[in-house]
C-alpha cells in the first residue's frame, strides 16, 4: 500500500513538472510567433512625408506580415531569421492622427500617427538641454503643441550597431510633456511648423559631455586620410578586446534609427573637443558623410550650431585660444554639400557653458531649413569673410551673405537685434608681418564692406574678427539680425 502511495506522489510530481514544461514551451513558442516591430514605432509617431517609409520588425520565420496605414496595405513574409521589412509608398503630410497596424498571428495597433518631417537632434549637453530647464516660457512649456512629437533616447553605449533602441517612445508636446525634450529642437520645430504647417518629429538622441568620437561609426575613420591612423588604432583596440568608446553612442542611439525615413539632422557639439582645431573639421566632415551613407537617403540636410561665446572676455587681441579653432573648423565644414551653420557668438554666457537662450539657436537653425529645403526667401547664413584689400595703413574687408547689408547691432535676450546708430564696431584686430595683433578702429563703409585702421600697425597684412574664446561685445550683424561669422586671415 505504501509503495503504491509513493508511486502516485511521484507520478503526480512528474506530471505537474511535465505540465509546467509543456506550458512554458507553448508560451515561448507563442512569444516567438508573435509579430514584433522596432521600438522606434509607437503611438504618436511621426512618419516622414514625400519619401518611401520603411517599417520593420521580427516574427516567426516565414510568417505572413501585413502593415496598414492610411490607404495603404503592404504584405510580406519574415525571412529565415525571422526578420521582416516593408516599404510604404510616399505619404502626404497630415496633422490628422491615423492608426498604424501590423498584423501576423497577432495584431499591433499604434494610434495617433501623423505624417510630417522628422529631424535628428544630436550632440552634447546644449542639444540635450531640456525646454523645462529655463529655456522655455510658461506657455511654451505647458501649451498645446500637438504638431510636434519627440522620441528621446536613453543614454546607452554599444560596441556594434544595435537593432533595437531604448527610448521613451513618441510623445506629443502638450500638457507639459515638452518640458523634457530638447529646447533647441523644440524652438526649431515651432518655427518650422509656423512657416510650413507640416508636423515635426524630433529624434532626441544626444548625451551631455560627449566627444564627437562617440558619434562616429568605425567606417567614418577611413573616409579621410587624415583620420586613417586613428581609425587603425581603434580597430586594433577592438581586435585586442580592449574597451573602445569610439562609436559607442552612435551604435546604441543612432544606428537603430537608420531605416527610419528622416528629413535631416540638427547638431550641437564641439565643447568636448576643444583644442583639436582642424582635426575636428575632419571628424565632423567624416561623421556627416558616414551617417548619410548608413541612412542611404542621399545627402540629407545637416545643420549645426557653432559654439557660443564662453568664459571671461579678454582685452588682448592675441589670445585666440580655446574654442576659436573649433569654431573655425565648424565653419570650414560648410564646404560639405547641403550643410549650414548657425552662428551664436552673441548668445553665450561667460559663466555658464549652457546658455539659456535656446530660442534664437533653434530659430537660426530653422532659417537654414526654410531657405534650403522649403524654398522660403529668407537669409539663413551669417555674413562671412570674402575678401581683404590693403591700401597703405588701411584695410577693407568685404563680406558675403550680408542680406540687407551690414549694420552695427545689439542683441538682448530673445528680443530681435536692434540697430544702433553712431556706435563703435568691436573685436576687429589687425597685424603686420610679425602677426602681432592690435585692436582696430572699424567702420562700415558699404553694404558689404568694413574699413579698418590701427595706429600701431603701419603696414597691415592680417585681420581677425571675434577670434577669441569670448569675443564679448562683437556687434557686426546683417540687417536680418545674424552675427558676422568669426574669422582670421593669418593662416
Amino acid at each position: 500500500m505504501m509503495k503504491k502511495f509513493i508511486c502516485r506522489v511521484i507520478m503526480r510530481k512528474y506530471f505537474f513538472t511535465f505540465f509546467l514544461l509543456i506550458m512554458s514551451l507553448m508560451l515561448v513558442a507563442s512569444a516567438v510567433a508573435d509579430v514584433r516591430v522596432s521600438k522606434v514605432f509607437t503611438d504618436n509617431a511621426v512618419l516622414q512625408r514625400d519619401v518611401s517609409v520603411k517599417v520593420w520588425g521580427w516574427a516567426e520565420a516565414g510568417e505572413h506580415v501585413s502593415v496598414s496605414f492610411a490607404d495603404q496595405k503592404v504584405e510580406t513574409k519574415a525571412d529565415e531569421n525571422g526578420k521582416w521589412l516593408i516599404t510604404l509608398l510616399p505619404l502626404v503630410a497630415s496633422t490628422e492622427g491615423k492608426d498604424l497596424t501590423i498584423s501576423g498571428k497577432n495584431t499591433l495597433v499604434f494610434r495617433n500617427v501623423v505624417v510630417g518631417d522628422v529631424w535628428i537632434c544630436s550632440g552634447q549637453s546644449n542639444m540635450e538641454w531640456k525646454l523645462g530647464q529655463q529655456s522655455g516660457t510658461p506657455e511654451e512649456v505647458n501649451g498645446d503643441y500637438s504638431y510636434i512629437r519627440y522620441n528621446r533616447a536613453a543614454h546607452t553605449l554599444a560596441s556594434s550597431a544595435q537593432e533595437e533602441i531604448n527610448t521613451t517612445g513618441w510623445r506629443v508636446c502638450k500638457e507639459g510633456a515638452q518640458a523634457y525634450t530638447t529646447a533647441v529642437g523644440f524652438h526649431f520645430a515651432v518655427r518650422m511648423f509656423k512657416e510650413t504647417g507640416v508636423p515635426v518629429g524630433l529624434i532626441d538622441s544626444n548625451w551631455g559631455g560627449s566627444n564627437i568620437n562617440s558619434w562616429m561609426p568605425d567606417e567614418a575613420w577611413f573616409l579621410l586620410p587624415e583620420l586613417k591612423k586613428q581609425g587603425e588604432n581603434i580597430k586594433a583596440n577592438r581586435e585586442k578586446g580592449q574597451k573602445e568608446e569610439c562609436g559607442g553612442m552612435y551604435y546604441a542611439m543612432i544606428a537603430p534609427w537608420c531605416n527610419y525615413a528622416i528629413k535631416g539632422c540638427i547638431w550641437y557639439q564641439g565643447c568636448s573637443n576643444a583644442g583639436e582645431g582642424d582635426f575636428y573639421y575632419f571628424k565632423q566632415k567624416a561623421m556627416i558623410q558616414q551617417w548619410r551613407k548608413n541612412w542611404n537617403q542621399g545627402d540629407f540636410p545637416f545643420y549645426w550650431v557653432q559654439l557660443a561665446n564662453f568664459r571671461d572676455a579678454s582685452d588682448d587681441p592675441n589670445t585666440g585660444l580655446g574654442w576659436t579653432a573649433i569654431r573655425d573648423a565648424q565653419t570650414r565644414c560648410m564646404e560639405v554639400v547641403n550643410t549650414g551653420q548657425a552662428v551664436t557668438i552673441d548668445l553665450g554666457e561667460a559663466k555658464d557653458i549652457h546658455p539659456r537662450n535656446k530660442y534664437d539657436v533653434g530659430n537660426r537653425l530653422a532659417l537654414w531649413a526654410l531657405a534650403k529645403d522649403y524654398g522660403k526667401k529668407v537669409e539663413c547664413c551669417s555674413p562671412m569673410f570674402k575678401e581683404l584689400k590693403v591700401s597703405g595703413s588701411k584695410v577693407t574687408v568685404t563680406f558675403s551673405h550680408v542680406g540687407g547689408g551690414l549694420v552695427l547691432g545689439e542683441k538682448t535676450g530673445r528680443e530681435p537685434m536692434k540697430v544702433l546708430e553712431g556706435g563703435v564696431l568691436k573685436r576687429f584686430a589687425v597685424a603686420g608681418e610679425d602677426k602681432k595683433f592690435f585692436w582696430a578702429e572699424a567702420k562700415i563703409i558699404g553694404k558689404d564692406t568694413v574699413e579698418l585702421f590701427s595706429e600701431e600697425v603701419k603696414a597691415p597684412i592680417y585681420v581677425r574678427y571675434a577670434w577669441q574664446m569670448n569675443p564679448a561685445g562683437c556687434n557686426l550683424y546683417s540687417a536680418q539680425g545674424l552675427p558676422v561669422t568669426p574669422f582670421r586671415t593669418d593662416k
